[in-house]
């Protein structure tokens, strides 16, 4: 069967945001004025957290506890002073921000009353319904600070996640930010372009990464200016990059294809690509949809090629996004050439290709030490849409090779008669895998002799990936069992693909 059609690349849309249950705003306090209602340890620690943020703190309380005082006596930064008397409205006039901390619901509801009349924001400790923002749990690696909220539905749980954070960052990370602040106008002043500076950041990002503990000096910032300065002519050529997004789970991203995604001024996305791979991508990033479905209306690979080098040469960062690894079935030879023909530069970042991807939710080895001695992978789409003519039957029929037929479901009828004919039993096992890695991932398991059957009974949307070999014996009977048993398997979706098709 041909391909039916063609298409034009198409720009898309990043997604919109979805719904906040509150807008995190980091609010500038540095000089300015914050009352604080109560003594109690509640209210001591919002008092602290106001001077840490460089607010001039008023404390009313007529009996202001321990915590209090400590606070007051040791300021983290800004001022504290005690006022031993209970607030009252004239305190609140003029506040750039008003913190109360009661027993009683009636004050609670008369200070916030009292804030809201005066335009001062107000937040009510445990009071939610007298909360114009709220505080959350807070990552402190200043001028790096990472606020989390789940808007007071779970506070442990923002607790919980403030701790893996603290944990995963760093502390050495305040010195980098500090001197990114710091350096911010010099890089600005430098002379670099656009993509230069931009270049010198990431170049700052990476280092900071790789030392965090590091001392962020003078030599440092001489270093990065040079190495981004000795770049700016490849910045302003522009550049391609193919990258392997993985079958499907945004989670299997390499953390260069992350960053290749974050820093792309262009993206090439191909259809197979999952959506939620594209979080990942830089917000400002161009989005193209080139998209190459089998049996399909497909962006032609010339076109596509042409428009990377076009891109490329008016100095944007490429990135052409394909599913699995760009290296598998995924044509990046034919662009690889277009672009070095062209004097672009290009790079590669592999992926984790679908093969490896089932095999990994199979919880199976593909090269088995007792029972395969080698790894195939063939395509079953030639450029014509049918099943290629130049496929190495013998190789085929080893009886010792795992297979992997990619882009199988119209030619497998015909793949499994020849691959039967040329010597390969019925009765190896074979499992076909769709959306591999995905939440409605499918797996069908039986045999080569079996599968057309089932492949026809069972239809799977998205791409599929047909496995084969002694491998597969003992999850195929695995499988054949759960699904006899209306069990749905951890590993797989046999079930719910078998009774979809029962």
């Amino acid at each position: 069967m041909n391909v039916i059609g063609s298409r034009t690349p198409s720009e898309v849309s990043p997604p919109r945001i979805q719904r906040l249950a509150r807008l995190p705003v980091f609010y500038a306090l540095e000089g300015k004025r914050a009352v604080v209602a109560g003594g109690s340890a509640g209210a001591a620690w919002k008092a602290e957290l106001l001077s840490a943020a460089g607010a001039a703190v008023e404390v009313f309380a007529g009996e202001p506890g321990e915590e209090m005082h400590a606070v007051a006596a040791g300021a983290a930064h800004g001022p504290v002073v005690l006022h031993h008397r209970d607030w009252c409205e004239a305190d609140i006039r003029g506040a750039a921000i008003a913190v109360g901390a009661f027993d009683d619901e009636a004050d609670a509801s008369a200070f916030a009353l009292a804030a809201r009349a005066n335009g001062v924001p107000v937040n009510v400790v445990d009071r939610p319904a007298f909360c114009d923002f709220a505080f959350g749990s807070i990552v402190n690696r200043s001028p790096l600070v990472i606020g989390i909220s789940t808007d007071g539905a779970a506070p442990v749980f923002g607790q919980a996640i403030r701790a893996k954070l603290e944990a995963l960052i760093p502390t050495g990370f305040s010195r980098w930010a500090a001197a990114a602040k710091s350096w911010r106008g010099r890089v600005k002043d430098s002379g670099l372009t656009f993509a230069g500076r931009r270049r010198f950041w990431q170049l700052f990002t990476a280092r900071a990464v790789v030392d965090p503990s590091g001392i962020p000096d003078e030599s440092i910032f001489d270093a990065l200016l040079g190495e981004t300065e000795s770049e700016n002519a490849r910045l302003e050529a522009g550049s391609v990059t193919l990258v392997g997004a993985g079958p499907g789970d945004p989670e299997l991203l390499t953390l260069r294809a992350v960053r290749a995604l974050q820093t792309a001024d262009v993206i090439l996305i191909d259809d197979l690509v999952s959506p939620q791979v594209l979080d990942f991508a830089r917000r400002e990033a161009k989005r193209m949809m080139v998209g190459k479905a089998g049996y399909g209306p497909s962006c032609r690979q010339e076109e596509i090629s042409s428009m990377m080098v076009t891109l490329a040469k008016a100095g944007k960062r490429v990135v052409r996004l394909k599913g699995g690894d760009p290296m598998i079935f995924g044509r990046a030879g034919e662009e690889t050439a277009a672009c070095e023909e062209a004097g672009i530069s290009v790079e590669v970042v592999p992926g984790i290709t679908a093969a490896q991807g089932a095999a990994a939710r199979l919880g199976i080895s593909l090269t088995h030490r007792d029972v395969a001695r080698r790894l195939q992978y063939v395509t079953g789409h030639g450029r014509n849409g049918r099943l290629p003519t130049d496929i190495d039957w013998h190789a085929i029929a080893d009886p010792a090779a795992t297979t992997a037929l990619y882009m199988p479901v119209h030619t497998f009828a015909e793949f499994a008669e020849r691959a039967i004919t040329a010597g390969l039993p019925a009765s190896t096992p074979a499992i076909a895998v769709a959306q591999a890695t995905r939440p409605d991932e499918k797996m069908i398991a039986g045999t080569i002799g079996e599968m057309s059957k089932l492949l026809a009974e069972r239809p799977a949307p998205g791409p599929v990936i047909v496995l084969l070999g002694k491998v597969l014996a003992d999850r195929v009977q695995a499988l054949r069992r759960d699904a006899e048993a209306g069990v749905i398997s951890a590993k797989s979706g046999l079930a719910r693909a078998q009774s979809a098709g029962s």
